[in-house]
């Protein structure tokens, strides 16, 4: 018997390792910011991936080499290059720590040279292998203070990197005029009100404080759902839009009457629904947005109450037209059961999301389809999300 549950336990799988995505435009302070935080005590058993170890000035902390691509550092991280593609990286490092040629906790990936983080994300969360090995724990995004409003203007990516993010680290701060830094920090705010924003100058952007920013906090026996939601955040700057609508303070609100902005095509939102929602319901209500306006969804992060199931929600999560395996939670976390969906969009007005997701849920107004018009029209895409 004993032999039994041994076996057993050896079929269980693993748990999954927290894959942190660190970004930023060209010359933000990304390789800077890695150079610190692999001197961390709390960044010890990382791996790191980068794109080549000449970006970063690691060989004070080179130890050893493991293999052609990988070192051991005196931290305990371990470091790789990418020699193919990013999924046979990610499948190399699981192939050594299961054959025990290296031992890490979590994955740290700079995204040097890559403008978009979209791809990275969707890598982790639709590979049929990685899917199960990996979770995203979240995304960071390296901003100058200095030079961050002229990249935003010029450059959609960088828009798109800031609105995606968990934790926004502003960097350079100790160079840039106090205008500079006031204005990059409003902008950055209302671009994304969920996203901490940390002084990179001031010692903020410590590991503890990056790290471990996702829906799984392993300090935690449960899964800190308000946190990784902030859905009161984006309630707040929702507010504050509609109540001034002339802009923000710091002398800047031109910006925000400058409908060119790259800014003005990003929009975040909260769905909330009280009642609890069919299984079938949520599915073709995420399929259709998926293959509809797949590519205009930034990030769409909630939980969810279920008819099905009331008292066990589950964990949605997508980027653009790819979803997250859904998550179902043992319980709920605290005593907030209502649906809340987490919306990112860009060229996607809210109108649009809003009223799709109450003509599913039955709330449809009076001018607009209920679901069971969309339902019954044959030119509607439906299936299941992405499993």
């Amino acid at each position: 018997m004993s032999g039994t549950g041994a076996s057993a336990s050896r079929r269980e799988p693993p748990t999954p390792i927290p894959l942190t995505v660190l970004t930023g435009f060209l010359g933000a302070g990304k390789t800077t910011l890695l150079n610190r935080l692999l001197k961390d005590p709390a960044f010890g058993e990382t791996a790191v991936i980068i794109n080549e170890f000449g970006d970063v000035a690691l060989d004070h902390l080179l130890v050893e080499y493991v293999g052609d691509n990988m070192v051991l550092l005196q931290s305990g991280c371990l470091c790789c290059t990418i020699r193919g593609d990013l999924v046979d990286a990610l499948e190399t490092l699981l192939r050594d720590l299961d054959n025990g040629r290296c031992t890490f906790r979590r994955v740290l990936l700079e995204t040097t040279g890559l403008a978009d983080p979209a791809p990275v994300l969707q890598t982790a969360m639709a590979h049929p292998y990685l899917v199960m090995r990996y979770r995203l724990d979240g995304v960071i995004t390296v901003v100058d203070a200095v030079n961050g409003e002229a990249t935003l203007d010029a450059h959609a990516e960088a828009v798109k990197q800031a609105a995606m993010a968990d934790r926004i680290v502003l960097s350079k701060t100790d160079m840039a005029s106090e205008a500079q830094r006031a204005g990059i920090a409003a902008r950055l705010q209302a671009l994304n009100p969920a996203a901490i924003i940390l002084d990179a100058a001031k010692g903020e952007a410590t590991a503890e404080r990056l790290l471990n920013c996702g829906l799984y906090d392993p300090g935690r026996k449960i899964p800190d759902v308000k946190k990784w939601l902030a859905e009161e955040a984006y309630a707040d700057a929702h507010r504050h839009d509609h109540g001034h609508p002339h802009g923000h303070a710091h002398g800047h609100d031109h910006h925000h009457l400058d409908r060119n902005r790259h800014d003005a095509h990003i929009a975040s939102f909260v769905l909330t629904a009280e009642a609890a929602i069919p299984a079938g319901t949520l599915e073709m209500f995420l399929e259709l947005l998926r293959a509809n306006y797949g590519t205009q969804l930034l990030r769409i992060k909630g939980i969810v109450k279920l008819a099905e199931m009331p008292d066990t929600p589950v964990v949605v999560h997508g980027v653009q037209h790819v979803f997250h395996p859904t998550a179902r939670l043992e319980r709920w976390p605290d005593d907030d059961h209502r649906t809340r969906i987490v919306v990112i969009t860009r060229d996607l007005p809210e109108r649009t999301v809003r009223e799709l997701f109450e003509a599913f849920i039955g709330n449809a107004a009076p001018d607009r389809p209920d679901r069971a018009a969309l339902t019954d029209n044959p030119l509607v895409p439906f299936g299941g999300v992405d499993r």
